[in-house]
């Protein structure tokens, strides 16, 4: 079967999708029968195309290799907005990993809104829509009667939401608690290796892991985003950013600190967690003290990892990629193959 995909964002995961066709494509049409083609991209910076025939992902990267944007790429159709191109677009499924806004959803929230009332399937990465209305979003996708996945939205390609809602299916998720902000776990780990938080801070952003403006990551925003977006979800409690206890992040750890932590065998990490208590989450992200014989307390660098509390299995703990280029793209064609066997099986 085909799946004809209208790309919204072609920045870091945007190219990382065509990347992997470029590589993949005939595998995975070949050992999944799902033909992925490319039909529309559109960037707020770099500009938008469209071809019902199919883009090249491979002359739309060479192409950027080369130039500043898309305005020359050769299509018979450009110049659309993202609203106009998840209208207009001979597209099947609407890729949304354009700019991540998680205190009011940005535009992605639009984004989300247009593919579901058009009838197009949606796979995001974005956590704006999911952290500001999780419900809407899932509400409106079953209206539709389309498939809507976003399991790139917490822990990159780590398959958290999957295995929260397929693989542990039976058992009752009362609560979890992990690592789910690379940037901040791989400076706590060079600071345990001697660095202070300033110098720290400078190597992540050097790496790339953190931004110009590291305050999402090193106050806990990410984190708390995607928080809620697992309460909602796994939970299935409604809980709001608002409602996330949070404090100052990892910004006032100190090698002194740092040193205590050492020698009561412990480490400190910037810990998200949340459970179920008399009806309502309870939700946090804070920097803590973890013994060394905890499970996240060996998780280190730009690593994530999360451990679900269950009624069946006790503690399920899941340690993955919560960054990168490749792993959030692989999230996107992950999900998009499970969209693809979803409606081959209806079909059937």
């Amino acid at each position: 079967m085909q799946l004809r995909l209208a790309i919204i964002g072609f920045g870091v995961v945007g190219q990382g999708v065509a990347k992997i066709l470029c590589e993949r494509k005939e595998q995975l049409k070949s050992r999944y029968g799902a033909d992925l083609i490319i039909t529309a991209i559109s960037d707020v910076k770099k500009g938008a195309v469209a071809d019902p025939q199919g883009l090249d992902p491979s002359a739309l990267l060479q192409h950027l290799e080369t130039h500043p944007d898309l305005t020359s790429f050769p299509a018979p159709d450009r110049g659309w907005d993202a609203l106009t191109t998840i209208r207009k677009a001979d597209a099947d499924v609407v890729v949304e990993v354009s700019w991540t806004d998680v205190k009011t959803g940005g535009a992605a929230l639009g984004h989300l809104r247009e593919a579901f009332a058009c009838g197009k399937h949606v796979v995001t990465t974005n956590k704006g829509p999911m952290v500001v209305a999780p419900w809407e979003m899932l509400e409106a996708a079953a209206r539709a009667g389309v498939e809507f996945r976003f399991e790139g939205t917490v822990m990159s390609g780590t398959p958290v939401i999957n295995t929260a809602w397929r693989c542990l299916r039976g058992c009752e998720i009362t609560g979890f608690s992990g690592i789910l902000n690379g940037t901040t776990n791989f400076m706590l780990t060079r600071m345990e290796q001697g660095l202070t938080y300033q110098q720290a801070l400078e190597e992540a952003q050097r790496l790339g892991y953190a931004e110009a403006d590291p305050s999402g990551d090193v106050l806990g925003w990410d984190a708390a985003g995607k928080v809620v977006i697992l309460a909602n979800t796994v939970l299935r409690k409604p809980l709001k950013l608002e409602e996330v206890e949070l404090a100052s992040g990892i910004t006032e750890i100190t090698p002194a600190h740092i040193e205590e932590a050492r020698r009561a065998c412990e480490r400190w990490k910037l810990v998200a967690q949340a459970h179920v208590e008399d009806g309502k989450v309870m939700a946090s992200v804070l920097a803590r003290r973890v013994p060394l014989s905890d499970p996240v307390a060996g998780v280190m660098g730009p690593t994530n990892a999360i451990t679900f509390r269950t009624d069946l299995l006790g503690p399920v703990t899941i340690v993955g990629a919560g960054a990168g280029q490749k792993e959030t793209a692989f999230a996107v064609i992950s999900d998009l193959l499970d969209i693809h066997a979803t409606l081959v099986a209806k079909q059937a």
